[in-house]
């Protein structure tokens, strides 16, 4: 049994009987309406608590939470670079990993988590995270995926998805918007042998919190890919988040999965999928391709997913 399944064997979860009330990210936050990134951090949150040290990168997050002199942060936050935030966090991590061991604080429970976006996380700060997952340091990182850089304009990250137009991938007579496939952070933290990666998404809050919670009890680095609607970015309506979310997973577009010790797990079986053009419809940010593009997209959606399913192991991803 590896360490995450040790830490696990007894995991008992959230569920809509006992969610928490605490909330350590505050209302009256600045962003956007039907932001669905915040409303996925408020939940990690909520499974985390208050014993945390928050690190967060540059970003839509840090923007809409801390406009100086003013904070939604009711927990220790550092706001650090674009392209830090994993190697901050090892180093507060290793800080009070050595004021513990010469009895200046006694802390040994605090949880220590790192965000940031797709941008952050995918390009800009992919050396510090591996690096941070390589050396094992105990901490939660957490990729709030709105794929592309939406803070500074839109403009295309390798996060973002094949043929979505932003305004550095724009649809035209020769281009049909974002010309590579999204980039898989996920297997490329599985890659490092970290003990235990998730994917996410706020469309299915109990999953997203029992995945954080889970993190923060296995001892070493742990992995979470949450899907991130941004309305904003993705020119669909701003009560539409929750639904873009959920027609990602049904269309098998973004799947939920964890991987635990290197043993995969599908948390949401896709046995009927909707067909892409659906979670296409609302996101006007597709609304240019063509047919045979669409067809070439559902052709690899599907394959990929079929590669997924052949890893995951049958059973229970909490033994």
């Amino acid at each position: 049994m590896g360490i995450a399944s040790e830490a696990l064997k007894n995991f008992k979860g959230f569920s809509l009987k006992n969610l928490p009330e605490v909330e350590p990210l505050s209302p009256g936050h600045r962003a956007c309406q039907g932001c669905g990134e915040v409303l996925a951090l408020r939940q990690a949150m909520k499974a985390i608590g208050t014993n945390v040290v928050v690190v967060s990168a540059t970003g839509c997050m840090e923007i809409i939470s801390s406009p100086w002199p003013q904070s939604a942060w009711r927990v220790p936050w550092i706001h650090v670079a674009f392209e830090n935030a994993a190697a901050v966090v090892s180093g507060v991590e290793t800080a009070y990993k050595a004021l513990n061991r010469k009895k200046i604080v006694d802390q040994p429970d605090v949880t220590f988590l790192a965000y940031g976006g797709d941008g952050a996380t995918a390009d800009i700060g992919l050396q510090a995270l591996s690096g941070a997952l390589e050396r094992g340091h105990n901490f939660i990182y957490l990729c709030l995926d709105n794929e592309a850089y939406m803070n500074t304009g839109i403009q295309r990250s390798s996060s973002t998805p094949f043929g979505a137009s932003t305004t550095t991938s724009p649809p035209g007579k020769k281009s049909s918007g974002q010309a590579t496939w999204k980039k898989n952070v996920a297997e490329i933290a599985v890659a490092h042998g970290t003990p235990y990666v998730a994917t996410a998404s706020p469309a299915f809050p109990i999953d997203l919190m029992n995945k954080v919670k889970k993190a923060s009890l296995v001892p070493g680095p742990a992995y979470i890919h949450i899907y991130s609607p941004c309305p904003t970015g993705w020119r669909c309506g701003l009560d539409e988040s929750v639904e873009a979310a959920r027609l990602a997973v049904q269309s098998r577009v973004f799947p939920l999965y964890e991987v635990i010790d290197g043993h995969y797990f599908l948390s949401r079986k896709v046995a009927k999928p909707i067909p892409v053009t659906q979670y296409f419809k609302p996101q006007r940010r597709f609304r240019h391709l063509t047919e045979a593009e669409i067809g070439y997209i559902q052709v690899k959606v599907d394959e990929l997913y079929e590669k997924l399913v052949e890893k995951c192991d049958q059973g229970d991803g909490n033994k």
